[in-house]
This record gives C-alpha cells, sequence and structure tokens, in this order.
C-alpha cells in the first residue's frame, strides 16, 4: 500500500507562489509516473501537470509558463511550484501516482488534497 500526503497550500494574493510537495511512503515498488491534479468547487478534478519516473513532463494548457513539477526520484517526492497565481487556480490540489510492481499491475493512487486559495 502506497500514502501520498501533500503540503505547502494555503492563502496567497493574485501574483503570488506557492510550492506544493507530496511524498509517497508505504511499500514502494516503482512509481511509473506522478502529477498534481486539481478540483475547484463545482468543477470537476482536472490534471495540472504530470512526469515520469524517466522526466517526461505535460502541463494542463492554462498552467503553462506559470507553473513548473519536478520529481525527486530517490525521495518519491514530487513539487509544483506555482508562479504568478490567479484567483482561478484556487482550488483543492491533489496528489496521484501510478505505483505497481509491474507497469501491468500498477494501479493510480491518491492524496488527500491541499486547499490553494487565491484571493486579495
Amino acid at each position: 500500500q502506497v500514502q501520498l500526503v501533500e503540503s505547502g497550500g494555503g492563502l496567497v494574493q493574485p501574483g503570488g507562489s506557492l510550492r506544493l510537495s507530496c511524498v509517497a511512503s508505504g511499500t514502494i515498488y516503482n512509481i511509473y509516473n506522478m502529477g498534481w491534479y486539481r478540483q475547484a468547487p463545482g468543477k470537476q478534478r482536472a490534471m495540472v501537470a504530470t512526469v515520469t519516473s524517466s522526466g517526461n513532463i505535460n502541463y494542463a494548457d492554462s498552467v503553462k509558463g506559470r507553473f513548473t513539477i519536478s520529481n525527486d526520484n530517490a525521495k518519491n517526492t514530487v513539487y509544483l511550484q506555482m508562479n504568478s497565481l490567479k484567483p482561478d487556480d484556487t482550488a483543492v490540489y491533489y496528489c496521484n501516482a501510478y505505483h505497481g510492481l509491474t507497469i501491468s499491475r500498477a494501479r493510480t493512487y491518491w492524496g488527500q488534497g491541499t486547499q490553494v486559495t487565491v484571493s486579495s
């Protein structure tokens, strides 16, 4: 079993920055990719950014140029540096990991979420 714990959320003014962290713990075999998703009130959960264990990165169009995802495979950790934050970025941010003994037996794990509020 794998547990994901996020940290770093909070209240920030428009134009500000936050850095989210997510650490995977438990019985770790292979983490094939990790990522960040967010869910705003009344909206579906949506992908923000993902990174594979080999370093391939994908961003949602709405955050390109403002957010940066990075990972530390040795620490089973993924980060999300969020700059130039906008009120529309307000949401609960969830960490996600695709993990398993082999890729054919991998499954998705979710963290409990961390609130990010962008407001003046």
